[in-house]
């Protein structure tokens, strides 16, 4: 395998190029090469060094050294409470934590020796090791199902990620990237960071999102975004007053959203606005990136797109029976494989193998796929998948409908038990009115219109807010505890 940063095996020829900004903090390549250097001999005799995951270039830093010196990251939520930084720290067990010297760590990380990041170091330029299938990151899941499960992700399976993206996106080393996304998830890291640095392009993070932050680099000469949902709704809601902001996107070559799907009125208030296509993709921390649509294709909102290179896909039924047909409406599985995929969960052989049907990876995702292959995500199979009177229901085409509503702000859709139908379809909604909820018959009733009577909501919830994740997700199993605008 060829290095992952070719761009930073250059050393000082690398020159001025920009590589990374944040906020005051600028790095060329030769900087980033440099300071890098410095601090990859200090991580050598580490099995496993801890990262401080904030939003800066330190970070950037310290990761970069870890991939120099073969030595695996584990990068760290700055957020995460007490009992799952416990639980992490235990189980991988990192030698070091690399931090910025302002960095305020938490009592979790007091029995690990501390090393300062200083992104202004000078060091040797140092050659990556050859090993295409080490360790290069452990990344840590969400936890939803049980205590977070540290996946190890190989310098093959991210470079093979990366790789497949340049192709669907067309992605050069001319290309500036734009975001505010997490430095301690796929998204932010690795697509967002190591994926500029593997093509020689640079990346502007903006530290904490605005709309103002996303017009002002964009129209500063960035050519792609990347973003969540709840971000490009932000975007959505400020287009129709903000006309620096409507130049800013429409000047970008790339917008892309991920992490969860994107609403199609969403979509379609940004194309309206702006004359651009929101790109959506689809991977997860265990496989990286499996599919996405292609620039240049025609607008396809509520589709992922098709496999990258590389990535098989195929749906099954619950029994593990293949689905063949690409009807559009046969939903199943999403069981995928490829050099893209993770190595193992870290220290649970037995996760790993009931993750596994065969050498297919069970990723818990329904979908759908287009007569021409394209995949269209229903939702999660433990919680988004609503049998009901015999239908299989995909809770996202239901939230895209209410979505429709001019009364709907946000939509959560999930099951819950009925004695007569199996399970009951019950919308949890957010007014654009707090004050003023439309009628609940009022709603079902356009759900039905749009799609079926069978998939309309028996049974609607109104929140001041639904609860998200740090990467924008809506938290469905915290939603029956949620305090509703009747309570």
């Amino acid at each position: 395998m060829s290095a992952l940063f070719p761009a930073l095996a250059a050393g000082p020829a690398g020159g001025d190029r920009p590589a990374l900004r944040f906020g005051a903090d600028t790095l060329t390549y030769a900087e980033l090469a440099a300071a890098a250097g410095a601090l990859a001999p200090r991580l050598k005799d580490a099995a496993r060094v801890a990262v401080w995951a904030t939003p800066t270039a330190g970070t950037a830093v310290a990761v970069v050294a870890a991939l120099l010196a073969g030595v695996p990251a584990v990068p760290l939520n700055p957020r995460t409470g007490e009992r799952e930084l416990a639980h992490i720290v235990g189980d991988s067990t990192p030698g070091l934590v690399l931090a910025g010297a302002a960095d305020d760590l938490p009592a979790g990380l007091a029995s690990l020796e501390r090393v300062d990041v200083d992104v202004r170091a000078r060091g040797p330029v140092v050659a990556e090791p050859d090993a295409a299938e080490s360790p290069a990151l452990i990344v840590y899941t969400s936890g939803t199902t049980g205590p977070p499960k540290g996946v190890v992700l190989s310098r093959r399976a991210i470079a093979a990620s990366l790789d497949a993206l340049e192709e669907a996106w067309a992605w050069t080393a001319d290309d500036v990237l734009v975001h505010a996304l997490p430095l301690f998830h796929v998204h932010g890291l690795i697509l967002g960071i190591l994926g500029p640095l593997r093509r020689g392009g640079s990346v502007r993070h903006l530290g904490t999102f605005s709309v103002e932050g996303v017009a002002g680099a964009l129209g500063e000469g960035g050519t792609m975004l990347f973003g969540v949902p709840t971000m490009y709704h932000r975007l959505a809601d400020a287009v129709g007053s903000d006309p620096a902001l409507v130049r800013a996107l429409a000047g970008a070559r790339l917008l892309v959203s991920g992490s969860a799907a994107l609403p199609v009125h969403d979509h379609a208030r940004l194309g309206a606005a702006t004359g651009r296509q929101v790109v959506e993709r689809y991977g997860m921390t265990e496989t990286l990136m499996l599919t996405s649509v292609r620039v240049g294709s025609d607008p396809r909102p509520g589709s992922v797109g098709l496999p990258l290179r590389g990535v098989e896909l195929r749906l099954v039924e619950e029994d593990g029976t293949e689905i063949g047909a690409l009807d559009g409406e046969s939903v199943g599985e999403i069981q995928v494989r490829g050099p893209n995929l993770f190595s193992a969960y870290l220290n649970r052989p037995d996760a790993t193998a009931a993750a596994f049907d065969g050498d297919w990876f069970r990723t818990g995702d329904m979908a759908l796929r287009d007569p021409d292959g394209a995949v269209r995500i229903v939702g999660r199979k433990a919680t988004d998948l609503i049998k009901s009177g015999g239908y299989k229901i995909g809770a996202g085409e239901i939230e895209n409908a209410l979505l429709d509503h001019p009364d709907v702000r946000e939509a959560a859709v999930t099951g819950e038990p009925d004695p007569d139908l199996g399970e009951r379809i019950v919308a949890w909604v957010v007014p654009a009115d707090p004050g003023r909820p439309p009628a609940a018959d009022a709603l079902s009733a356009h759900v039905a219109a749009l799609l079926a009577p069978h998939k309309r909501p028996r049974t609607v919830r109104f929140l001041a807010g639904l609860p998200r994740n740090d990467m924008g997700k809506v938290l469905k199993k915290a939603l029956p505890g949620a305090a509703t605008l009747d309570d």
